[in-house]
């Protein structure tokens, strides 16, 4: 009885190994050239457009930067700024109010505390005010080339529907996704991820008919009965 457990419970773990694989073969071969959207020069640019990002979509976020990074590039240019200054900047925005305060407060801590370079680690990320634990993985993965996998709603969403994870929060869904995605995979399959959540693996009406996933998804037939009724 034992040995034949042991011996269902190899299989699986092999079999699991196989499927994650395969699914990371195929979303290379797909999406060979996804990265992050939004527009930067710097670490500090982009942690600021990661915070910007919070309920809006990059492209809104990169035409208010565009104009924003102009006039204002550095931490100290920031830190010198009034909420009601750099809120007028950030109008296009959702929360514009709330993340002028944040941002500000966190380039005065970066100024003050670390010579205006922004920290290459999660916990000092996470201190810095309007920083939760997506904008920092962000700013690791894409910034400083770290292999963290940051989740966000497409992360969250398909990574549930291909049975990779079965979390109720993005940060269950991060732990369950680390033990699972191999270690150099992981930079490149959240933005692969995040790209078959914008082009087929949608919210409201995915196109499982045209998804190269489909035969490995567990999904499928429940996602492809919501779009026909």
């Amino acid at each position: 009885m034992t040995g034949s457990f042991l011996k269902n419970l190899r299989e699986e773990k092999t079999n699991g190994a196989a499927r994650v694989e395969e699914i990371l073969a195929v979303l290379s071969r797909t999406y060979p050239d996804a990265g992050t959207a939004l527009r930067f020069e710097t670490p500090f640019q982009l942690l600021v457009a990661a915070m910007l990002s919070a309920q809006t979509t990059d492209r809104q976020v990169n035409k208010i930067t565009e104009k924003l990074f102009k006039r204002y590039r550095e931490p100290r240019d920031f830190a010198l700024l009034t909420p009601e200054e750099l809120a007028r900047e950030i109008k296009g925005c959702g929360l514009y109010r709330s993340k002028s305060k944040h941002i500000i407060a966190a380039s005065r801590i970066l100024v003050e505390k670390y010579n205006s370079q922004v920290p290459q680690n999660l916990a000092e990320l996470e201190l810095l005010p309007g920083v939760g634990r997506k904008t920092a993985n962000v700013v690791l993965n894409v910034a400083f080339g770290q292999p963290t996998l940051p989740v966000d709603t497409h992360v969250f969403r398909v990574s549930h529907r291909l049975g990779l994870a079965r979390a109720k929060t993005p940060e269950k869904t991060e732990e369950e996704l680390l033990a699972i995605i191999p270690e150099n995979a992981r930079r490149a399959f959240h933005h692969q991820l995040i790209a078959h959540g914008r082009v087929i693996c949608t919210a409201r009406r995915p196109r499982c008919s045209n998804c190269p996933l489909a035969y490995l998804c567990p999904s499928r037939s429940i996602q492809e009965k919501r779009v026909t009724t």
